[in-house]
């Protein structure tokens, strides 16, 4: 029976997908997509940590773990604003690019539309609550300026969300990879001049001024994809598909934003301690390698997102079933390595950041193995999107904040930065757990079928 879900059958057939003799073109495509994306994001991944060790070292532990608290502020409120737009741009266009162009291009319309009104009104909230922000739960009324600013660069990067969800979508990865080249160029000398002579305020300010060149190529480099793809952007009628953000946006966006909160809030035990900000250093740099090691994972998302939704769309399940599992395999395998060699060189890692940082190694590995948890997790998402099961991605998301809550409140305040590590390990093995529970009881009485 051809389940969309029932990747768990395929043991018999990974091996047959990278084989020479696998369906060509199905191991090319995914190939060429992942190879472009891999591509861009070496470099601008490289480019991010070389600005972060610059950072790092400029401004001493303290400073740089209240840029890390902004943030994690912003990205929490940039959960509002994006709404899921990004990965309902990606799944909507890239099912519907062939089979129904003009759909797509309404709900582009709509996904821009509403990004923009959404983008808009967090950021201005981020903007008038940042002085009760920076006092009631930063313990840091210094920070409200730099949270002020920083609404700036969360409304941009609702904006770069939802265009990159929508290149995504028509499998532009080549060109997704030149824009991420072009912005991880853009960012290491904009943040070193920033942070030379304006230390944290510059670093800031850095960021703004990327997104703002990154939100403008996007703008421009999705108008002329979508006419390549044929695919016409229309704002008009395009309310007409408003249900999409009920049955797919609205989950995705609640399984976000149980996720995103609770990182803020276990943040804000952190430096609400006594030296909580010289603690958030140390994390940051564990989180810093911790999008190092995932980086391949994530990357490789939005091919596995736009190639299953499209081969959803045409009903192709041999060759769905084909390629999630193998990308369960390989992920799960390729971030152990990544992981494992970060972990063996964790000591001589956190010397390049300076003395200050010496604290940081014990929490690199617990956030190492924490990765290897969480991006092999991922893959399941992008199924689980790809067949809009995103309810259920919900309920699994709420189960993971709810653990890191209760993790932290009981650790942080305790072990600091090492606590938080401890509780956002736990977290992830109760969702894996979680997340082979459910598909062993959703989909394992599928593989006989």
């Amino acid at each position: 029976m051809n389940t969309p879900l029932a990747v768990w059958s395929l043991k018999a057939q990974t091996s047959s997908f990278f084989s020479p003799a696998a369906a060509g073109s199905l191991r090319g495509r995914f190939a060429r997509s992942a190879g472009w994306s891999i591509a861009g994001a070496v470099t601008s991944q490289a480019l991010g940590l070389a600005a972060s060790v610059f950072t790092a070292r400029l401004l001493g532990n303290e400073a740089f773990g209240e840029l890390g608290m902004i943030q994690t502020t912003v990205g929490t409120f940039g959960i509002f604003a994006g709404l899921g737009l990004g990965l309902t741009a990606t799944k909507s266009v890239a099912e519907l690019r062939d089979i129904d162009p003009e759909r797509a291009g309404r709900i582009i319309g709509l996904s821009s539309a509403t990004a923009t009104m959404a983008g808009g009104i967090i950021s201005v909230l981020l903007f008038v609550f940042a002085p009760f922000l920076a006092v009631r739960s930063l313990g840091a009324p210094s920070l409200t300026m730099s949270l002020q600013v920083s609404s700036g660069f969360l409304f941009l990067n609702a904006l770069i969300g939802m265009q990159t969800g929508v290149l995504a979508g028509l499998e532009a990865f080549r060109t997704i990879a030149y824009l991420n080249l072009a912005r991880g160029l853009l960012t290491f000398p904009i943040t070193v001049v920033g942070v030379l002579f304006w230390h944290l305020p510059g670093a800031v300010w850095a960021l703004v001024v990327t997104a703002a060149v990154g939100w403008l190529l996007n703008h421009l480099t999705v108008q002329r994809e979508c006419r390549k793809a044929g695919v016409p952007i229309r704002f008009k009628k395009s309310w007409g598909e408003r249900s999409i953000l009920w049955s797919f946006s609205v989950p995705a966006f609640l399984g976000s934003a149980v996720a995103g909160p609770a990182t803020w809030a276990a943040s804000a035990l952190l430096v609400n301690r006594p030296g909580g900000y010289v603690q958030m250093g140390i994390f940051s740099v564990a989180s810093q390698w911790r999008t190092a090691a995932a980086f391949i994972p994530s990357t490789l998302s939005q091919p596995l997102l736009a190639m299953l939704s499209s081969m959803y769309g045409k009903s192709e399940m041999k060759a769905y079933r084909k390629l999630a599992w193998a990308n369960i395999c390989f992920v799960f395998l390729i971030t152990t390595l990544s992981a494992a060699a970060i972990a063996l060189a964790a000591p001589w890692i956190v010397k390049a950041y300076g003395s200050e940082f010496s604290a940081a190694a014990p929490v690199l590995v617990l956030v190492m193995i924490a990765t290897v948890i969480s991006s092999t997790a991922s893959v399941v998402g992008q199924i689980i999107a790809s067949a809009a099961r995103m309810w259920a991605g919900l309920a699994l998301n709420s189960i993971w904040a709810t653990a890191l809550l209760l993790f932290s409140f009981l650790l942080v305040s305790r072990f600091g930065a090492l606590g938080l590590a401890y509780a956002t390990l736990g977290a992830y093995l109760i969702h894996g757990l979680m997340v082979g529970g459910y598909t062993w009881v959703t989909f394992g009485k599928q593989r006989n079928r």
